[in-house]
């Protein structure tokens, strides 16, 4: 019998949960008909908005990096996304109590090439992202999922995504300082597919980097310099943009490896 023919399990069979977060939802995975689900389900009204959002992205972007809900169960709290169970590890697990990046650590001392490998995953998302008209929001490595025996990478919790061109209407959006651009925390801001940019060019920088300094080439290094200056209009115009210059920088380590320090 179809998994959608059974009401959602409650938390109470869970085998998993993930209760410290502070997006307004609640996870956990539950095991049904012999397959493991991820289930997710808003708790404070913030939380059904941002499910709502996920609804939204998940209905104008397929693409097989990002794992999207096997399906949607209404109710009166808002919508419940019941996913797929995938193997891997977040490369940042964020919780209201702090995160621990053990495995951004581990990541970052793969071979670069399989570093490379996952990082042009992310791109190819993205570009169906782009195409989507749909502008990244709140993508840090906590969106990062890696199967480090299979080595693939999966996005998830790409829930604050909207369409884009916008106008931000709040002091500003969701996600890691880290990551965010600097128009994130201006009211009024126009937020377009330069922000999505900039966002990928940080995550370039994190996943590529390392304490002994940075692993990719100086080609690439420049890529990730341009992606992430502060005005927008200096950065590229748009996500192809951006993955046609990282392509066409080639792959491997530069002359040098340096310490670079976040900006």
């Amino acid at each position: 019998m179809p998994f959608r023919q059974f009401s959602v399990p409650s938390i109470d069979s869970a085998f998993a949960v993930f209760d410290e977060q502070d997006s307004g939802c609640l996870s956990y995975g539950v095991e049904e008909a012999g397959r493991r689900w991820f289930v997710k389900t808003a708790v404070t009204a913030e939380g059904r908005a941002s499910l709502d959002r996920a609804c939204v992205v998940h209905a104008a972007v397929r693409h097989p990096v990002i794992v999207r809900p096997a399906w949607t169960v209404h109710g009166p709290a808002g919508p419940t996304l019941v996913y797929p169970w995938c193997d891997g590890d977040p490369l940042n697990h964020a919780t209201v109590h702090g995160a621990d990046r053990s495995g951004l650590t581990r990541f970052q001392q793969l071979p670069v090439p399989q570093v490379e490998a996952a990082l042009d995953a992310i791109l190819d998302a993205h570009l169906a992202v782009s195409a989507a008209g749909l502008v990244a929001v709140d993508l840090y490595d906590g969106c990062f999922l890696y199967d480090f025996s299979a080595g693939r990478m999966r996005l998830i919790d790409l829930d604050e995504y909207r369409p884009g061109p916008f106008l931000l209407d709040t002091e500003r959006l969701p996600g890691s300082r880290r990551y965010m651009a600097p128009e994130e925390f201006v009211r009024g801001a126009v937020i377009d597919e330069r922000t999505t940019v900039h966002l990928l060019g940080r995550t370039l920088h994190h996943l590529l980097d390392a304490p002994e300094g940075w692993r990719g080439n100086d080609d690439k290094r420049r890529v990730v310099d341009q992606a992430t200056r502060a005005a927008p209009t200096a950065r590229y115009s748009d996500v192809p943009a951006l993955v046609r210059a990282w392509r066409q920088a080639g792959s491997g380590p530069g002359c040098s490896c340096r310490r670079s320090a976040a900006p």
